[in-house]
């Protein structure tokens, strides 16, 4: 063997290490990415949710408590006037024990919207990927931007890279002068 051909070999295989290093540091950040992005909606669906009760058991103490226990009692400090007596005794008698309670209504009312909505999405993502007709997310991916007009990339005219603060704002402060003075120039002609 040449000399040129065993320093060839371990060149090769150094390059396939670094690529599965690369692909493995890719595998990492994208499962760091992930997390994150799930432990942010979390939070924001926790907070938004708890926000929300809080903001209801403000309002209505008492049918908050009756909405979670699902024993429904009349409020003692209601008023009732002769038009709330007429408008109930024409609707009929209403029983009040069979009413469903608002937690176990609400959670039910989640439950079938999150069967739709999961239903009605999955088959429509998978009709398109039937009509498109494509084997993986590489194709699709090629397909759909093929249809789609292309980004163009356009190169900063300016600078990017900045040492602080200082240095940006000593940027645009001399980005500024530079355009009033072209500006006076053209109105000079």
């Amino acid at each position: 063997m040449d000399k040129d051909e065993t320093n060839h070999g371990p060149a090769i295989s150094s390059e396939a290490s670094t690529l599965s290093t690369k692909e493995k540091d890719d595998r990492a950040f994208k499962a760091k990415a992930a997390a994150f992005l799930a432990g942010v909606t979390g939070v924001s669906i926790l907070f938004g949710f708890g926000t929300t009760l809080a903001a209801a058991k403000k309002k209505d103490p008492h049918f908050f408590d009756q909405g979670l226990t699902g024993r429904f009692e009349k409020q003692a400090t209601e008023p009732t006037s002769s038009e709330a007596a007429s408008a109930m005794r024409r609707r009929g008698p209403v029983s009040i024990s069979s009413a469903e309670p608002g937690a176990s209504l609400a959670l039910r009312a989640l439950g079938w919207g999150t069967v739709y909505a999961v239903t009605g999405c999955s088959l429509l993502f998978y009709g398109i990927w039937k009509l498109m007709a494509v084997n993986d997310l590489k194709e699709f991916r090629l397909k759909v931007g093929g249809w789609l007009p292309a980004v163009p990339r356009n190169t900063p005219q300016g600078r990017t890279e900045f040492s602080g603060l200082n240095d940006l704002l000593q940027y645009i402060i001399d980005a500024d002068k530079e355009k009033k003075e072209a500006a006076k120039k053209t109105d000079a002609k």
